[in-house]
């Protein structure tokens, strides 16, 4: 059994009383205008005391409220100031404590990392760290239950952090976190200029172009840009500030810089170029998994995407299975989702050999959802436009997803939205004041049998 690591800094750089801070935590997280930018898979927050980082935390942060239900677990990487170590270092603790409650570490997770270069567990290090300790309120506000596994970097090579980082990335439950103030004490107009060459820096993944006094989480960041890069993610810069905006002087400031790291959907002509192969891709997974063959799924690195894969056969529905965020490569995606529909969907029995010369398949490839604003279940039925939207409704523990295709069994509005509650389990009365939805479009991208 392992111990709990107490909060270091509550009272110092955030509230020490649980009614404080999360009253400070909403203030600051409401104050975010909504976003309907794709949803992160990773982004860069600031550390420093609330009272001047913390409106910029907030703006990277407050999105993360649409996935709450989806993100299990937090990547947070960040430097270290306390104890100077080489390598990256991740804690023994079963739990980190913040006055909002414990948050457990994925033991398993930082178990699969031992005998790598440059890891290691350093308790010491963590003990009083204030760089991964200040982001835990804010993911327990806006995240339901998740598993952290806390990281602080010593002396370590940004190849080195870019490797670790891979090996945690994850699917859609996993969010990474690069912990991070840009700019150190330099007067006001100074660390703007700075600032913004960082900022820039980051946008377009330059590495090069981020130097040692630019960024206190300077390794982090640039092991993050690096496999970004990779995975073909782009940087949106959300909010760059400094503490002479917050609540300090401008003669001795410090920057702070928020960015959401996202996949870029494909182009609806090039996903309808894509199609043809996207189906037989499909096809070619469904027909090796049932003649024994494991076939590799080579990915385009560039096109991340998040498809549904449907069966119909003899026009009756066989399967539907997909993914709502994109996070992961498109080619991954729809041959992973091709053999869940076939042969998971636990509505239907597995798919048979006999069946695949008539299977028809379609792949759906969706944008990233939207959050729709409504008053009430009429307001939301005027704003939905048929044919063009899919739409998910969750209210508590119960979700459902509708893709746009079925306006065609149910072109009405109001079935659409009945046969939907139905699905995710919820009442035929009007949609309460708590229940969200979202709205999304999709690529249809069709075949007919063989």
């Amino acid at each position: 059994m392992g111990f709990v690591r107490n909060a270091a800094v509550a009272g110092m750089f955030y509230p020490a009383e649980p009614n404080v801070l999360a009253a400070d935590l909403r203030r600051l997280l409401e104050a975010v205008p909504p976003s309907e930018a794709v949803p992160p898979k990773a982004v860069i927050a600031p550390h420093a005391g609330y009272i001047y980082s913390g409106s910029v935390a907030a703006s990277v942060y407050a999105p993360l409220s649409a996935r709450r239900r989806d993100i299990s677990r937090v990547v947070l990487l960040g430097p270290a100031h306390r104890l100077a170590f080489g390598g990256i270092a991740a804690s023994s603790a079963e739990a980190f404590a913040t006055p909002l409650g414990r948050v457990a570490l994925d033991q398993e997770a930082i178990a699969s990392l031992q005998g790598m270069p440059d890891f290691g567990i350093l308790d010491a290090a963590h003990k009083a760290e204030h760089s991964l300790e200040v982001h835990l309120p804010f993911l327990q506000m806006t995240l339901d239950r998740f598993r952290l596994i806390p990281l602080l970097t010593g002396a370590v090579s940004v190849e080195s952090v870019a490797h670790l980082l891979g090996r945690l990335w994850g699917g859609s439950e996993t969010l990474i976190v690069i912990s991070s103030d840009l700019s150190h004490y330099l007067d006001y107009a100074r660390a703007q200029s700075l600032d913004s060459q960082t900022r820039l820096a980051i946008e377009q993944g330059d590495e090069e172009a981020i130097g040692p006094e630019q960024a206190c989480g300077r390794v982090p960041i640039l092991g993050l840009l690096r496999l970004a890069k990779q995975l073909g993610l782009a940087a949106r810069t959300v909010d760059v500030r400094n503490s002479g905006d917050t609540a300090g002087p401008k003669d001795r400031v410090v920057g702070y810089g928020a960015w959401a790291f996202a996949s870029v959907p494909a182009k609806d002509e090039e996903l309808r170029r894509q199609g043809p192969s996207l189906i037989a891709l499909a096809r070619q997974a469904i027909e090796d998994r049932l003649a024994g063959v494991a076939r590799p799924v080579l990915p385009d690195a560039q096109s991340f995407g998040a498809a549904f894969v449907t069966l119909h056969r003899q026009g009756q529905l066989r399967g539907c299975i997909g993914s709502v965020t994109a996070w992961r490569p498109l080619r991954v995606d729809v041959a992973d989702n091709a053999l869940k529909a076939a042969f998971e969907d636990p509505r239907f029995p597995p798919v048979t050999a006999a069946e695949l010369s008539d299977l028809e398949i379609s792949v759906s490839v969706l944008t990233p959802p939207e959050p729709l604003t409504f008053t009430d279940e009429a307001d939301l039925l005027r704003k939905l436009r048929p044919r063009i939207d899919g739409l998910i409704i969750e209210e508590g523990a119960r979700r459902a997803l509708f893709l746009p295709a079925v306006w065609e069994q149910l072109p009405n509005p109001e079935d659409f939205l009945g046969h939907l509650k139905q699905k995710a389990g919820m009442p035929a009365r009007p949609l309460s004041a708590n229940c969200r939805a979202s709205i999304f479009r999709a690529v249809e991208l069709k075949v007919t049998p063989k």
